[in-house]
C-alpha cells in the first residue's frame, strides 16, 4: 500500500510523528512531508534522519491555506497534530478547541480540496465519555473524521476518512513513565494520585503497526480500536523501582480532568461496534448494517458485554512492564 506513496504527517515532530516517519522511511514511500509549528524540533529531526524523501513545512493546522499547500499531491495524511497536555488545556480551553477541533476540520477540508486518498485522525482513549476538555476536543475530532465520509462522492472526491483510538503510548512525551523516571533519577519521590488507578498501554511499535494496519484495512468510516491490556499505577511504580531505585511515593491530589480508569469503548458505543481482524471498529450510528457488511465482508459481531475499561481488561505484569520499559529505550 505504501509503495510510491506521498505522505503528510501533521504534528510530525512529536513522538508519534517521528516514530511513524522512521517506520515509513523503511518502506518505499516516495515522499514524507512533516507539518509542525516547532522550528527547533524540525531542525533536530532533519539532522537526525538525513533522508532526501523528507520535506519540512513550518505551519499550523489552524491555517487553512498552509494546510492546502502541504496537502498538494499527497496520497495519505496522518493527522497527529494536537494540543494534548490535560492541565494546560483545562486552563486554556478555547486554544484546545482551536487546534484540536477547528484544526482537525481544516485538515479534513484540505484533504477533500486536494483529493487525498486516505486521511487518518489519531485519537485517544480520553475521547471516550470525556471528563476533561482535551478528551472532549478529541471526541469531536473523531466525530469530524467519521462524518467527513458523508462529504465524499466519487468520482469528484475520493478521500477515505477514519480515526484510530488507543491508550497511552508507553514513554510518549508528557506521559507518566518519563515523568516517574525523571523523578527517580532526581532522587525525588514519585507522585501518585491514587494507588487504584489503571491505564491502557501500548508500545510505540504496537501503535505504529495498529495505525498502518487500520489504514490498509479501512474502506472509510469508523473508529479503529485495538485490543489492549492495562497496567495498574502501582505495578508501574514497582517496575521502575526495580529497574532504578526506590525513592518513595508521595500521594497528591488528582490533576484537573484526570480519570481513575480509562475506557476505550463505552456502554453506548457497544451497539455500533464490530470486530475486524482481531481489533474493534466503532461505526457511525447512522451507518446501516448492510453497508458495513458490504464494505467489510470479514467483519464479525462484537463480543463485548460491558464497556471496554482499563480496570476490567487483562493486566500487564510487573515483569512485562519492566521488559517493555527496557526495550523502549526510556532508560538510555
Amino acid at each position: 500500500m505504501l509503495e510510491g506513496k506521498k505522505i503528510l504527517i501533521t504534528g510530525g515532530t512529536g513522538s508519534l510523528g517521528q516514530a511513524l516517519t522512521k517506520r515509513l522511511l523503511e518502506s518505499n514511500v516516495e515522499i514524507i512531508r512533516i507539518l509542525s509549528r516547532n522550528e527547533s524540533k524540525q531542525v533536530e529531526m532533519q539532522s537526525k534522519f538525513h533522508d532526501d524523501r523528507l520535506r519540512f513545512f513550518i505551519g499550523d493546522i489552524r491555517d487553512q491555506s498552509r494546510l492546502n499547500r502541504a496537502a498538494e499531491d499527497i496520497d495519505i495524511v496522518f493527522h497527529a497534530a494536537a494540543l494534548k497536555h490535560v492541565p494546560v488545556i483545562e486552563y486554556n480551553p478555547f486554544e484546545g478547541i482551536q487546534t484540536n477541533v477547528v484544526g482537525s476540520q481544516n485538515v479534513i477540508d484540505a484533504c477533500i480540496h486536494e483529493n487525498v486518498e486516505t486521511a487518518v485522525g489519531v485519537g485517544t482513549d480520553k475521547a471516550v465519555s470525556p471528563l476533561n476538555t482535551y478528551g472532549a476536543t478529541k471526541l469531536l475530532m473523531e466525530k469530524l473524521f467519521v462524518a467527513a465520509n458523508n462529504y465524499v462522492h466519487a468520482p469528484r472526491h475520493r478521500t477515505k476518512f477514519l480515526a484510530v483510538r488507543y491508550g497511552n503510548v508507553l514513554g510518549s512525551a508528557g506521559s507518566v513513565v518519563p515523568k516517574f523516571i525523571q523523578q527517580i533519577r532526581s532522587k525525588q519521590k514519585i507522585t501518585i494520585t491514587d494507588p487504584n488507578m489503571t491505564r491502557f498501554s501500548i508500545t510505540m511499535n504496537e501503535a505504529l503497526n495498529f495505525i498502518l494496519n487500520s489504514t490498509i484495512q479501512s474502506k472509510g468510516g469508523g473508529i479503529f480500536v485495538p485490543k489492549l491490556r492495562a497496567y495498574s499505577i502501582m505495578e508501574l511504580k514497582d517496575a521502575l523501582f526495580d529497574l532504578l531505585e526506590d525513592t518513595g511515593v508521595e500521594y497528591i491530589s488528582p490533576r484537573p480532568g484526570e480519570k481513575m480508569h480509562e475506557v476505550l469503548i463505552n456502554e453506548d458505543e457497544i451497539r455500533n461496534t464490530w470486530e475486524l481482524n482481531g481489533n474493534y471498529v466503532v461505526f457511525d450510528p447512522l451507518m446501516q448494517e448492510e453497508k458495513i457488511k458490504e464494505l467489510y465482508p470479514d467483519i464479525l459481531p462484537i463480543k463485548l458485554n460491558e464497556p471496554y475499561n482499563s480496570n476490567k481488561t487483562g493486566k500487564i505484569s510487573k515483569d512485562e512492564l519492566k521488559q517493555s520499559i527496557i526495550e523502549s529505550g526510556l532508560l538510555n
